[in-house]
Order: structure tokens, then C-alpha cells, then sequence
């Protein structure tokens, strides 16, 4: 197994932030996943492409950055299964399916980062979630050495959440994650942006009119380094939407199976002022408030000065507390949200 000592990880983050770890390690085999002493792992961080980690301070934990690859297909009457390792690029494997005639996947094309940190977040963009698909998650027990696999109701998946980014987080790694895609295609094309292509709607236009959409309201992290969007669409109850929506009648909502109410936090931000906002050398994007970009800043901290500010505005106008999608990475591993002692 491919490993390095005092390793920098300012290109293996979209932020751009530099940051040392004192070891990597790289394996591409469940055998070479093994090979890593239990005290080791157990204190690390599993990084993926970087695109929803933000590194707080110069030092790093130990780093595993599993380079699993593959991707199989099986098939019945009904379903194709595609089972992918966590390695792949998510949006390649995105590509793979619409290429081989497997559908439900192209609401999220051109989501950054890895298959296998695909079901920690739960990723989810124009109106479906991943977990709409997961069949089952293969899951490596750092403990126990072995793998496990956890059933789409075992990984707990939440709104931006699951068991792998709560109750797991740190004890193990997703080595596989297993797709069940019907046969019988219908299109999620209600979305706002979606529900303009015009008939007929194909997984392909979909999946094109996404990658447009991304496009233009994402900037590039190889131009402008970014995380995509910083903090979670907060969830609200009716009662507390309907008094905010009687001060702000124009409030952007999408109403939850759960009965919550969705807000947009890029809207939220704009409103507080924010939007094109810029401090030293970090700012908030000119055209979409829910992206943090790293123009020239060296320390991961100025970002999370940022991100408190933003929340602290917030707080004040709608009396709503935003929650980082990002997470933060000290010294020692994983920053609660609420840690501000990343100096």
C-alpha cells in the first residue's frame, strides 16, 4: 500500500487550503485497508476529493484516501444494480449509467466528490437524494477488520445525513455503495429550472439541463476555490415559515414529505446582505450566496470566521441558525460546528 509521511493536502481540498498531515495513506484493495493498525485508523479522517472538507488549521490528522475503483452491473425484469466503489468519481459514474441506458441518477450529475462519500451526506440536487437509490452500503469495521453491509434503513439516511456521518463517523469507511435502478424510468422534472425542457423529457435532457443549471450558478473550484454550497437548506416548521413569510412574502420554499418547510440558505444569505461580500481573503460569491470562496487566504480559520459571520447575520434577520455542509477538519480529526477554536 502506497503511503507518505508529512504529506501536503492543499491540492487535495477545493478550498485551496494549505494543510500537512504527518501520514496518508492511499490503498486501493479491502486487503490494504486491513494493513492499517486499528489505533491508526480510528484516528484519522477519510478524505475523499476534498469538496466538502475544510481544513481549520495547518496541521492535519492522519489521512486514508481510498482509491477503490470499479463499477458492476447486474440486471432483472425489473432493476438494474450498480454496485460502484467508493473511489469513483461520482459524476463519471453519473455518465457511466445515462451511457449504458441505466436512468435515475442524472438529477445529480456534476455533484462534486467521491462515490463513497456520496451516502454520508446523502447528496441530493433537484429534487431526488441519493438514498432514493441506495440499495445497500459495504462498509469497512476499522474495529472488527471486516466488512459490513448495511441495508438503505440501517444507514439512517437524513436530510443531508446518516449513521456513516453520526454514529459511525471515524469508526470505519464505505468500501462499496449498491445501486437499485428501475427499469421503469419516470423523470423527477418538477424542480424549478427542470420544469422548463421541452417535451420530449429524457433522462439525457434532464441530465444536461442540470449540468447547465450547476454550471452557471456553481463557480468552478479549479477557478475559484469553493466547496459548493457552504450551509444545509434549513428546515423550518409551518408555523414558524408562515410568520417569516408574512414579513418577507416572497420567500423562496419547497414543502417536505415530513410536513417541515425547506428555506433556501442562498436566499437567506442574500437577504442578510451578503451576497459578492469579501473580507481579507475570503468573500462570499457575487452570484450565489451559498458558495464561501477562498480567494487568497492561507488559513482555514479566516473561512471559519467567515462562516460565523454569516451565521451570526442570519441569526440577527430571521432568528435561524445556518449549519455548515462543510466539515471541519482539525489537528486531531473532526470540528464540531460549533467549535470556533480553530486558531
Amino acid at each position: 500500500m502506497k503511503t507518505r509521511a508529512n504529506f501536503p493536502l492543499q491540492a487535495f481540498n477545493s478550498l485551496n487550503v494549505p494543510a500537512v498531515t504527518a501520514e496518508i495513506f492511499l490503498p486501493s484493495t479491502v486487503k490494504e485497508l486491513s494493513e492499517i493498525t486499528t489505533d491508526k485508523a480510528l484516528r484519522s479522517y477519510i478524505l475523499g476529493e476534498g469538496t466538502n472538507t475544510l481544513f481549520c488549521q495547518a496541521k492535519a490528522p492522519t489521512i486514508i484516501k481510498p482509491r477503490l475503483m470499479g463499477i458492476e452491473v447486474t440486471e432483472n425484469d425489473e432493476y438494474f444494480q450498480v454496485s460502484a466503489a467508493c473511489g469513483e468519481n461520482w459524476h463519471n459514474l453519473v455518465l457511466f449509467c445515462i451511457s449504458h441506458a441505466i436512468y435515475g441518477l442524472e438529477n445529480l450529475a456534476l455533484i462534486p466528490g467521491s462515490v463513497g462519500a456520496a451516502p454520508v451526506q446523502n447528496i441530493g440536487a433537484y429534487g431526488i437524494e441519493v438514498s432514493d437509490f441506495i440499495e445497500r452500503v459495504t462498509w469497512y469495521d476499522f474495529a472488527e477488520k471486516k466488512l459490513v453491509d448495511f441495508s438503505n434503513a440501517a444507514c439512517q439516511f437524513g436530510y443531508r445525513n446518516s449513521i456513516f456521518k453520526q454514529a459511525l463517523n471515524g469508526k470505519g469507511i464505505i468500501t462499496h455503495v449498491h445501486f437499485l435502478l428501475p427499469k421503469a424510468w419516470q423523470p423527477v422534472d418538477s424542480y424549478q429550472g427542470l420544469n422548463t425542457i421541452i417535451s420530449p423529457v429524457t433522462p439525457q435532457a434532464i441530465m444536461a439541463k442540470v449540468i447547465q443549471l450547476r454550471q452557471t450558478k456553481l463557480p468552478d473550484p479549479k477557478l475559484l476555490p469553493n466547496a459548493g454550497s457552504f450551509f444545509k437548506n434549513p428546515l423550518v416548521t409551518e408555523d414558524f415559515f408562515h410568520a417569516l413569510q408574512q414579513q418577507y412574502p416572497k420567500i423562496p420554499y419547497y414543502r417536505q414529505q415530513s410536513g417541515e418547510i425547506k428555506l433556501a440558505a442562498g436566499w437567506l444569505i442574500e437577504q442578510a446582505g451578503l451576497k459578492g461580500f469579501r473580507d481579507g481573503g475570503v468573500g462570499v460569491h457575487e452570484n450565489q450566496a451559498l458558495v464561501i470562496i477562498n480567494y487568497d487566504s492561507k488559513h482555514g480559520q479566516d473561512i471559519v470566521a467567515l462562516s460565523v459571520y454569516i451565521q451570526e447575520k442570519i441569526m440577527a434577520k430571521f432568528n435561524l441558525h445556518l449549519i455548515p455542509e462543510v466539515r471541519f477538519i482539525g489537528a486531531d480529526g473532526e470540528l464540531s460546528h460549533t467549535n470556533r477554536g480553530c486558531q
